[in-house]
C-alpha cells in the first residue's frame, strides 16, 4: 500500500511547490533585509510554511468527493466570514480585509473564499451535468457573485477578479459553450465603463496610472515606475542578492508582498525571473495534467479551478510589476509574504495531490 501510494503521488508537483516556496523564502529575506526585525519575518514565514504543510497533508488526506458533499456548509461559512470581516475586521492601508488572530497576525477570509469557491462550484457544476444554453449559466454566476461582491466591498478588486477567473475557467471545463462565454465577456466589457463611478478614488488612480504612469510620478504611478526601474536594472543576471539598490533603499512600496517580483528581477535578473516562471509553469502543467486524468468530472473541475487560480495570480502579479496590467494588489503565490495566501495555496496543492491519488481508487 505504501509503495503504491508513493508511486501515485505527483512528486513533480510537490517538487515544484517546494522549490517555489524555498525560492520565496530567499527572496523574502532579501526584500526585508535591513528591516527592524528581519529574524521575526523569517520566524513568521517558517511558521506559515509549517501550518501550510499541515494544510497540504490534510487536504490530500481528505477524499475530495467527501469534501464536496459538505459544499453547502462550506459556502455558508465562507460567506459568514466575508460578512464578519466587514463588521469586525481590521483596516489596513485603506482596506478592511483582515481578522486579527493575536500572535498569528491577520487572517484574510478572501483568500479562503478562493478555495471554497473551487470546491463548492465544482459540486454545483457536477450536479448540473450539462450547460446547454446561456441561461443555464446564471445560477453559477449567482453562486460566485455573492462572495465576489463581498470581497469587492472590502475593497479588494484583485481577489474579486481571481474569483471571476475561477468561475470562467470552471464553466468552460464544465461544458459551457465558448460562444456563450464569449458573449457574456463582451457584454461585461460593454457595461464595465458604467462601473467607473463605483470604484474608490485610489482604484481609479491605479487604472489611469497604468495608462500613463508619468502623469502622476510621485503618486499613483510611483510604484509602477520604480518597479520597471528595478526589473530593468537587473539585466541578465541581476545585481546579486541583498545588493539591489531599489530594494535596499526601499524605493518600491510593498516590496515584500505585492511587488516582490521586482526584487527577483533586480537582484537575480532575467535568468532568475525565467527560472521562477519556469517553476510556476511546471506547477500549472501538473495541475492541468491532474485535471485531465481525474477519475471523475468533480475532480477535473476542482483541479481546473486550482490551475486557473494559480495562473491568474502569476499572470496578473507579474504583469502589474512590468507594466502590462494595472496594479490590483494580489500576491505572487508561495513567494509574497502573507500567511493566508501561503496557507490556501498549499492547501490547494494538497487538494490536487488528493485528486491524483484517488484516480486509482485510493
Amino acid at each position: 500500500m505504501t509503495a503504491r501510494w508513493t508511486r501515485e503521488v505527483d512528486w513533480v508537483l510537490l517538487g515544484a511547490t517546494g522549490l517555489i516556496t524555498a525560492y520565496g523564502v530567499v527572496v523574502l529575506l532579501s526584500a526585508t533585509h535591513g528591516a527592524a526585525e528581519p529574524a521575526a519575518v523569517l520566524r513568521t514565514r517558517l511558521l506559515h510554511i509549517t501550518l501550510g504543510l499541515v494544510a497540504l497533508v490534510t487536504a490530500a488526506s481528505v477524499d475530495y468527493r467527501r469534501l464536496a458533499t459538505a459544499a453547502g456548509p462550506i459556502y455558508v461559512a465562507t460567506v459568514a466570514l466575508l460578512v464578519a470581516v466587514l463588521v469586525v475586521g481590521d483596516a489596513r492601508l485603506g482596506a478592511q480585509r483582515w481578522i486579527v488572530l493575536g500572535p498569528f497576525g491577520g487572517f484574510q477570509p478572501s483568500e479562503v473564499a478562493k478555495l471554497a469557491l473551487i470546491v463548492t462550484l465544482a459540486r454545483h457544476l457536477d450536479l448540473a451535468r450539462s450547460l446547454p444554453r446561456m441561461r443555464a449559466l446564471f445560477p453559477f454566476f449567482a453562486h460566485a457573485a455573492v462572495p465576489a461582491l463581498l470581497v469587492l466591498r472590502q475593497p479588494d478588486m484583485g481577489t474579486a477578479l481571481v474569483l471571476v477567473a475561477i468561475l470562467a475557467a470552471m464553466l468552460y471545463v464544465g461544458g459551457a459553450r465558448p460562444a456563450d462565454l464569449a458573449g457574456l465577456a463582451a457584454a461585461a466589457a460593454v457595461v464595465a465603463p458604467f462601473f467607473w463611478q463605483l470604484l474608490h478614488d485610489y482604484q481609479r488612480r491605479r487604472l489611469t496610472a497604468f495608462l500613463d504612469p508619468a502623469a502622476d510620478p510621485l503618486g499613483a504611478g510611483y510604484a509602477l515606475i520604480q518597479a520597471k526601474i528595478a526589473i530593468g536594472s537587473g539585466q541578465l543576471f541581476g545585481k546579486g542578492l541583498f545588493a539591489g539598490t531599489q530594494n535596499v533603499l526601499r524605493f518600491i512600496p510593498e516590496q515584500h508582498t505585492d511587488f516582490i517580483f521586482t526584487v527577483v528581477g533586480e537582484e537575480l535578473g532575467l535568468a532568475g525571473t525565467l527560472a521562477l516562471l519556469a517553476l510556476f509553469l511546471v506547477w500549472i502543467w501538473r495541475a492541468l495534467r491532474i485535471a485531465a486524468g481525474a477519475r471523475d468530472r468533480l475532480g477535473a473541475l476542482m483541479a481546473a479551478g486550482v490551475a486557473a487560480m494559480m495562473l491568474f495570480h502569476v499572470v496578473v502579479n507579474v504583469g502589474m510589476t512590468i507594466g502590462l496590467m494595472p496594479v490590483t494588489g494580489i500576491p505572487l503565490p508561495l513567494v509574497s509574504y502573507g500567511g493566508s495566501s501561503l496557507l490556501v495555496t498549499l492547501a490547494a496543492t494538497g487538494l490536487l495531490v488528493g485528486i491524483r491519488l484517488r484516480r486509482s481508487g485510493f
